[in-house]
């Protein structure tokens, strides 16, 4: 009988370590790992959350900008059979406290700028243990020093293809966020997808600025760069002039990033004579790019290639190869080798005619497990045959390119973040001038989405934006506040008294998108 290979997280990391352990493996602000550096930061926490009670399945939090922790953290985690619970680091300290006891996280890890958070709502948080990344308070938690006396921890293969490795937050319709459960083997066949459709190389060096909380940071370059044994270059946080300085630096080759990101590059005063000359493949993914700043890079010679896909499919679903980025502009290319994609009408029938409209559906290994303590959820996402609905309306065109035109849920995407606007109207509806709301997308020219809230008022009572958002941005994270207040008499309602929101956004999206302009 063949012997199954360890495909773990933690298993391919530590191949790779042991292959190439000279090589320069992560590059942040200034401080450089080789592979073996990384190996043995790992093999270091991996002893003291072992020490700390930490054993398989059980969950790892970490709440904190980009860092070389957190993906040491991550790996460690895997070392041990447990599973790495990242935590969006824009979101208030409700929002923090509802992911960590969702998911039950034992020890949570945060960063200098979240520790403060972290004190305010420890009291409601189901966490055993809490270590500090940098900022050392002489606590007895800096995950410096308890990592500089541990016993290391030598790789085993406790992890199988089949467990959760990643819990990965993502927003629901329903206003709660869902815990969308990735395995080993969906991490591992997502990046095999990925490296059969994409040209990474060994030699590869890729510049890293999106949040690493969001499966596009993490896996769409950064994760592949290191399973090739190439050269991760870590940013804190996305800076314009940061990248300009560091893409010659580094002779930087591979980049990930969200629409907004790219339009903020080529806003700079830098821009035209910046040297990108060494970017071989700039992927962008999150929402759909404009047109114009599609044109814009390929006049600089950088052929911007899109990809799709979501987190709950470790992202890919498709992509769109260098050969088509001019010929194809705008399509999200096509599926990889090893998953399948189709379409379906309301009905659930297949949609089969070119340039027929209907909800992407998607098959392979790379689709999740299921939703973290959400069985229902996960029934409504995943079918008996293993099809997951993405909840977006696409087409294909004549020669099998998916194009991306509309979504079936409310979902709007702003910057990149997926804000669904049950999570905000359950907020809003709490203002105390506020009767009704209900919250739609508009088109923005920045951030691709803006939040825009439509409300009736109770009898007598004012509201202005500035007044609304002072009350929400204690619950909600800055990406979710509306950016436009509409005050109505009464919202369209159906036959069955829910909000008729395609005729909100047909009443008043031409002057909300005016407004943004």
């Amino acid at each position: 009988m063949a012997t199954v290979p360890d495909i773990s997280l933690d298993g391919w990391i530590a191949q790779r370590a042991q292959r190439c352990p000279l090589r320069p493996a992560l590059t942040f602000e200034g401080s450089a790992y080789s592979y073996a550096d990384l190996a043995e930061q790992i093999a270091r926490l991996a002893g003291l959350l072992a020490a700390g009670g930490i054993k398989r399945g059980d969950r790892v939090g970490y709440l904190g900008f980009n860092h070389p922790m957190f993906l040491v953290t991550m790996f460690a985690a895997s070392r041990l059979g447990a599973i790495f619970v990242p935590v969006n680091f824009r979101l208030t300290g409700p929002e923090v406290g509802f992911i960590v006891n969702d998911a039950g996280i034992h020890t949570l890890l945060a960063g200098e700028e979240h520790q403060g958070l972290v004190d305010n709502i420890a009291a409601s948080l189901c966490c055993q243990r809490y270590l500090w990344v940098d900022g050392a308070r002489g606590d007895g938690r800096d995950a410096a020093q308890g990592m500089a006396a541990a016993t290391p921890l030598a790789h085993e293969p406790l992890a199988t293809a089949d467990d959760v490795a990643l819990i990965l937050y993502t927003s629901g319709t329903t206003g709660q966020p869902k815990g969308a459960m990735l395995s080993h083997g969906n991490l591992w066949w997502n990046n095999v997808n990925a490296l059969l459709t994409m040209d990474y190389r060994e030699d590869d060096v890729t510049l890293n600025s999106a949040p690493l909380f969001h499966i596009g940071g993490l896996n769409v370059t950064t994760l592949i760069t290191l399973m090739k044994g190439g050269h991760v270059v870590l940013h804190r946080q996305f800076d314009p002039s940061a990248f300009l300085d560091d893409v010659p630096r580094y002779r930087v080759t591979t980049h990930f990033a969200v629409p907004a990101m790219l339009l903020f590059v080529s806003q700079h005063a830098r821009f035209n004579e910046a040297d990108l000359s060494s970017i071989r493949m700039l992927v962008v993914g999150g929402a759909p790019v404009p047109e114009a700043l599609l044109r814009l890079y390929n006049e600089r010679g950088i052929a911007v290639q899109q990809g799709y896909g979501m987190t709950e499919t470790a992202p890919m679903i498709s992509f769109l190869t260098p050969e088509w980025s001019l010929a194809k502009l705008g399509s999200a290319g096509r599926p990889p080798l090893l998953s399948e994609v189709r379409l379906i009408d309301g009905a659930g029938s297949i949609v089969a005619e070119p340039r027929g409209r209907g909800e992407v559906c998607t098959r392979g290994p790379n689709v999740m497990a299921g939703y973290w303590n959400r069985p229902e959820a996960t029934r409504e996402t995943i079918d008996e045959n293993g099809w997951l609905r993405t909840g977006d309306v696409g087409y294909f065109d004549e020669d099998g390119f998916l194009y991306i035109c509309d979504r079936v849920k409310d979902m709007v995407i702003s910057g990149g973040e997926n804000v669904y606007p049950a999570e905000v109207e359950n907020v809003l509806y709490a203002h105390p001038s506020i009767a009704e709301v209900a919250v739609i997308g508009t088109s923005d020219d920045v951030w691709g989405e803006a939040i825009a809230a439509i409300a009736v008022l109770r009898p007598g009572q004012s509201l202005t934006l500035e007044e609304l958002n002072a009350f929400a941005e204690r619950q909600l994270a800055r990406y979710k506040l509306p950016k436009h207040l509409q005050i109505v008499g009464a919202l369209p309602r159906g036959t069955t008294g829910k909000v008729l929101k395609y005729l909100l956004r047909a009443q008043f999206a031409q002057a909300l998108e005016g407004a943004t302009r």
